[in-house]
């Protein structure tokens, strides 16, 4: 009797880098499908309802291939009075990706991770951040969120760039 073995191709493992493109790409399909924040000019918006916490979107700037915007709940922390939580985020539009990056739920990145941090720490925080954008967007769509309940806030006044720190 002849022994037939089958070769089966191997599959490359996806690594962390290789996941964290993944989040990305699943946090832009979540977020363009909430929001479409590619068809949306520079100010702030509001996003209320009923029975759930009011939203509040900053587009921050619309380039050519990306948006800048910051998503917080109209919540201010007591301490910074800055909304909390609150993420900013980079949507690629020709990639198809939405990159946090940062994120503010109580305490800043510098806090959480140091000024200097290692390389893998540093992946290790972006999918951390990535993975709570991921859950957050889902919870807006689960309250009813999205483009039907979106208008534009009475100031008008979005996020400045300055309030935005490099991670």
């Amino acid at each position: 009797m002849v022994n037939v073995l089958t070769r089966r191709p191997r599959l490359p493992a996806l690594g962390r880098f290789g996941w964290l493109m993944g989040l990305y790409a699943e946090n832009h399909i979540r977020l363009t499908r909430l929001f479409q924040p590619g068809d949306l000019a520079p100010g702030a918006y509001l996003s209320e309802v009923e029975g759930a916490l009011a939203v509040r979107l900053d587009i921050i700037a619309q380039h050519r291939y990306t948006t800048e915007l910051r998503l917080s709940y109209t919540m201010l922390d007591p301490a910074t009075g800055e909304p909390d939580p609150s993420a900013y985020l980079r949507v690629y539009r020709d990639a198809k990706q939405v990159e946090a990056t940062h994120c503010y739920v109580g305490r800043r990145w510098q806090d959480v991770i140091g000024m200097f941090p290692p390389p893998s720490e540093v992946v290790d925080h972006r999918m951390r951040m990535n993975t709570f954008l991921g859950k957050w967007l889902q919870y807006l769509v689960e309250q009813g969120h999205g483009v039907a309940t979106l208008r534009a806030a009475a100031d008008g006044t979005p996020a400045s760039e300055a309030d935005t720190a490099t991670p």
